[in-house]
């Protein structure tokens, strides 16, 4: 059977009471408001096709409408989403960037070109090591092979996320730097990363003003590429921001969250940074249903507006999935805070693989010290010390 998109989400998303993960065959509803505008008593009678309807004082039925729960409600919940329901998102999905290809073709073809909208994808590096792995790829070959198929489908400019998240890095190092020089403030330390959006929705649902002073400000990759290509990109081109369609190729399910929220929509120009976000598998299906032999594919030169390369030579960072936060802080920290240069990380691993801490150690102090925590296991382990007052790492890069 085909895996379901719930399971793509992560743990913190999908266990205990906040399993507000997105299936997209079904709906989810918020129960019916009756008006209580007067004193008279209101009956509310369910038919058999489960259809609401209410009894007014003269027994006149009113067919009650269902209130469809958006993305961004699901987001601003705060508890009334269970294990039992799911939410319906139509515009999270590669369906979704078939249409707006398919609209923007027909107006090319009535030569209305002024009308079509511009059309950028950036791919995420994590998407593009996986989909190498599938392909018997290197990343840096998926890559060009990405570039091709969706210039081949329609898309105007492919992009590499490794572009923003060096601006993520260098922003979130100097949020550090800042933070651990005022350490007396509440909440300043230890600072805790916001790449990943399961783990800032589980905070903001399940913990509130407790721990989100200790969420970095930074803009994750994927929302600084949306704000790049919505502006600097429009600028260029002439363009609008609601005139240019960009869709990420993301990991993670989380990111289809993580776009929808209200931060990161433009209400003068009615548009998100991010329109659409599709995932490596619904990649893997568009190749798919486009029968499109990848291997095969020849390679297009790469869009070097965003594209982090070196010569020829697409560029990475170290670190784990999250894109290398905790090591690139750490060895800037050093530097900046104590001119000392980090050449080798060395990891301690405590309970499980999850979670491991590592610390720079200077004539024998201890100076910083991080430490990772992926999973829904780890994150609660770390909340509670927090909340014990038992942490004493500097800064913590925290992966749902």
């Amino acid at each position: 059977p085909k895996q379901s998109m719930a399971s793509g989400f992560s743990g913190a998303l999908r266990l205990t009471d906040l399993d507000d993960f997105i299936t997209p065959s079904q709906e989810c509803i918020k129960p019916v408001k009756i008006d209580k505008t007067t004193n008279k008593g209101t009956a509310v009678k369910i038919h058999e096709d489960g259809s609401y309807v209410q009894l007014n004082e003269i027994g006149k039925e009113v067919k009650l409408e269902k209130a469809k729960i958006s993305l961004n409600d699901c987001l601003a919940c705060s508890g009334c989403i269970t294990s039992a329901e799911s939410v319906l998102i139509t515009q999270q999905s590669h369906e979704e960037l078939y249409k707006v290809l398919d609209e923007k073709n027909k107006f090319i073809e009535n030569g209305q070109t002024d009308s079509a909208k511009v059309v950028v994808v950036s791919v995420s590096p994590q998407s593009r090591a996986s989909l190498a792995v599938k392909f018997g790829l290197t990343a840096e070959k998926m890559h060009y092979k990405l570039q091709t198929f969706f210039k081949h489908i329609g898309v105007d400019f492919v992009f590499d996320t490794t572009f923003s998240r060096d601006f993520a890095l260098i922003e979130s190092a100097h949020e550090f730097i800042k933070r651990y020089k005022d350490s007396s403030i509440k909440g300043n330390i230890p600072m805790l990363a916001s790449a990943c959006p399961g783990w800032v929705c589980y905070a903001e649902k399940t913990h509130g003003s407790y721990i989100l002073p200790h969420i970095s400000t930074t803009k994750s990759p994927q929302q600084i590429m949306g704000s790049l290509v919505k502006d600097y990109l429009a600028q260029i081109h002439k363009k609008r921001p609601d005139e240019i369609y960009h869709v990420t190729v993301m990991p993670c399910y989380d990111k289809k969250l993580e776009a929808s929220r209200e931060d990161f929509y433009n209400d003068i120009y009615r548009t998100r940074d991010v329109d659409c976000v599709i995932t490596s598998d619904e990649v893997l299906r568009m190749i798919e249903e486009k029968k499109i032999d990848i291997v095969s594919l020849p390679s297009a030169p790469l869009d070097q507006l965003f594209c982090s390369y070196d010569g020829n030579q697409l560029v990475s960072h170290d670190g784990g999935g999250s894109g290398g936060y905790l090591e690139y802080i750490l060895k800037y920290a050093a530097e900046e805070l104590y001119g000392y240069n980090v050449d080798h990380i060395e990891y301690h691993v405590l309970r499980n693989k999850d979670f491991k801490e590592c610390t720079v150690e200077i004539e024998g102090q201890t100076v910083l010290k991080f430490a990772a925590a992926y999973g829904f296991r780890n994150i609660q382990n770390l909340v509670q010390k927090m909340k014990r007052g038992k942490c004493t790492y500097h800064f913590v890069e925290v992966m749902a």
